[in-house]
């Protein structure tokens, strides 16, 4: 009988070899999702990268709290099919969940990024109830990139009035390995997105910190892509700000792993889907809260340390997080995942 890793092993040279990304490798082994479906696929705009995905629970006999989850990618690559397995562990926990693409580097440069994530949630609030979910009730997540873009939507409500979207909808936003405070610009990727914005300060979602966001914030504490540093710096001026914050630096997991961990094969590796559900999920049955004015910007200060876990892992001012699982018989993820925001 052949062995289940060398059938795993083989699926995945036979994939590469055919020019697959390495996502598209993962979603192709990952397991599905049980009693999930894709209820919708759309356009929320007239450009080729204006659409989105809508996955929810196969049963459901009530209206659903909603997710908008962004991907990341450094704001240059990314397709929301090979996210699939993000949306459809997010909906299994109980959320009608939207996935949409937008258009990235070189075609455009902040802020039309934000714009069409602005756009896409217009859709969403449009649409929500038809699909089985509570247009009142819209949480926004990302990953990455896609965390920024998450954090300054929830944060700096310019870009959803800019589409027609009160922002006081938004309950809560869950951010996964997110860069929010990276001035000066010293990196080539954030160089030639942000570059050529003229206020500088206004790019930064750490500058929009207020009363009134809860939070999900997640790292890893081997992320050496986007330091934990980020995490440990939005997570301290939203609890300066009075805003409700839940922060985790899960041991062991990298930049990918937080984004992975969502996945039905690599779910093991650390209770990240769990809590940041859980997270959502109070955020979406708590009475909304009156968000305080947006601040004004105000001058960069130096970024506290990160959060250090002690030896289970829990953060100093947190619930217990869940020990590290025993090492599994997976596979590891390969080093194509590695390197991008």
């Amino acid at each position: 009988m052949i062995p289940l890793r060398r059938i795993f092993v083989t699926g995945l040279a036979a994939l590469a070899a055919a020019a697959c990304t390495p996502l598209q490798v993962f979603e192709a082994v990952n397991p599905p999702e049980q009693g999930v479906v894709r209820v919708a696929s759309a356009s929320y705009g007239a450009g080729l990268r204006q659409g989105l995905d809508v996955y929810a629970p196969a049963k459901s006999t009530r209206p659903l709290p909603v997710v908008v989850f962004f991907y990341g990618g450094s704001w240059d690559s990314g397709d929301r099919a090979e996210y699939a397995f993000a949306g459809e562990a997010i909906a299994s926990k109980g959320f009608l969940v939207a996935v949409p693409d937008y258009r990235l580097y070189p075609e455009v440069r902040f802020p039309a990024f934000l714009d069409d994530g602005a756009a896409a949630i217009r859709w969403v609030r449009d649409n929500a109830a038809r699909l089985g979910g509570d247009p009142a009730r819209i949480l926004l997540a990302g990953h990455s990139a896609g965390a920024y873009n998450a954090a300054m939507l929830a944060l700096d409500g310019r870009y959803l009035r800019r589409a027609g979207v009160d922002p006081a909808v938004i309950r809560g936003v869950a951010g996964l390995s997110g860069p929010y405070d990276f001035l000066p610009l010293d990196d080539p990727t954030t160089i030639k997105v942000f570059g050529d914005a003229p206020d500088k300060p206004a790019t930064q979602p750490v500058r929009f910190a207020r009363a009134g966001m809860p939070a999900f914030l997640a790292t890893g504490d081997t992320d050496t892509t986007v330091e934990p540093r980020h995490t440990a710096a939005l997570s301290a001026r939203l609890r300066e700000a009075g805003s409700l914050v839940t922060e985790r630096v899960y041991r062991g997991l990298d930049h990918a792993d937080t984004l992975l961990a969502l996945s039905v094969l690599l779910r093991r590796k650390a209770p990240v889907l769990k809590d940041m559900t859980e997270f959502l999920a109070q955020q979406a049955a708590a009475r909304p809260v009156v968000a305080a004015a947006e601040p004004k910007l105000r001058r960069p200060r130096p970024a506290p340390p990160p959060a250090q876990p002690d030896a289970t892992g829990t953060l100093p001012e947190g619930p217990p997080a869940s020990a590290r699982p025993a090492p599994s018989a997976e596979p590891p993820v390969g080093e194509e995942f590695r390197g991008t925001f």
